[in-house]
């Protein structure tokens, strides 16, 4: 694991800095690992729920994935679960 990392981007430094000044009392460490914890929180909500890259995954035939889960109407759909 890493224990340092260099950043020489003079804008990329002053964004971290100016984010560390606002944001965690001038901690650029924190600051940084706020901004990747935020990134990564964005790209795991979004993408394909059955993979990243087509054909990933392999469905036998006839398997309709965007069909009904239950081939009969469930008791929240009826009002039953009331009834019981």
């Amino acid at each position: 694991m890493a224990k340092a990392i260099t950043i020489s981007r003079p804008e990329v430094v002053a964004m971290i800095e100016e984010a560390a000044k606002k944001l965690t009392r001038g901690n650029q460490t924190e600051a940084v690992a706020l901004a990747v914890s935020r990134l990564l929180e964005q790209t795991a909500r979004a993408g394909s729920l059955f993979g990243a890259h087509f054909g990933s995954v392999r469905v036998q035939g006839g398997v309709d994935l965007i069909g009904p889960a239950f081939d009969v109407e469930t008791d929240a759909e009826t009002g039953r679960e009331v009834e019981r």
